[in-house]
C-alpha cells in the first residue's frame, strides 16, 4: 500500500514540476521559508531549541534564495551549480526537521506538512537538475 501512496506522491510532483513557472516556484520556496520562521518562533526558548532552529531558519531560507540565485545563472553549468546548492539547503532543513520531531521539540502535527513540502521542493529541485544534466549531454 505504501507503494502505492509513494508512487502517487511522485505522480503529483511531476505533474507540478510540468506546470509551475519560475515565478510560481520563487513563490513557493519564499512560503516555505516563511512557514519556517512561524515554526521557528514556536519552538521551546531552550540551548537546544534556539541551535537547531537557527540552523533550520538558515537552511529553509537558503533554499529560494539559490533558487532565485539559479535563475540568475550565467550558464546551464552555473545554474546547476546553484540548484545543487538549494537541493543540499532543501535536505539539510528536511534533517533539522526531523531532529526537531525525533526530539520531540515540537510536534509531528506541525511538522507533518511541512516536511511534505520540504520533500516535493526537493523533488522539483532535483528533477530540474537532471533535466539540465539531460541537455548538457
Amino acid at each position: 500500500m505504501s507503494g502505492n501512496c509513494n508512487l502517487q506522491a511522485k505522480r503529483a510532483v511531476q505533474i507540478q514540476i510540468q506546470t509551475m513557472n519560475e515565478q510560481e516556484f520563487k513563490d513557493r520556496t519564499k512560503l516555505f521559508a516563511l512557514k519556517i520562521i512561524t515554526l521557528v518562533d514556536q519552538l521551546p526558548n531552550t540551548t537546544s531549541g534556539l541551535v537547531i532552529g537557527k540552523q533550520l531558519l538558515r537552511s529553509a531560507c537558503s533554499v529560494g534564495a539559490n533558487y532565485r540565485a539559479a535563475c540568475r545563472a550565467k550558464s546551464t553549468t552555473d545554474m546547476i551549480s546553484k540548484l545543487s546548492t538549494a537541493e543540499e539547503e532543501a535536505d539539510e532543513s528536511l534533517y533539522w526537521m526531523e531532529i526537531l520531531n525525533d526530539s520531540g521539540k515540537c510536534g509531528t502535527d506541525k511538522l507533518t506538512a511541512i516536511m511534505a513540502e520540504c520533500n516535493e521542493i526537493t523533488a522539483i529541485i532535483v528533477a530540474s537538475i537532471k533535466t539540465l544534466r539531460k541537455r548538457l549531454n
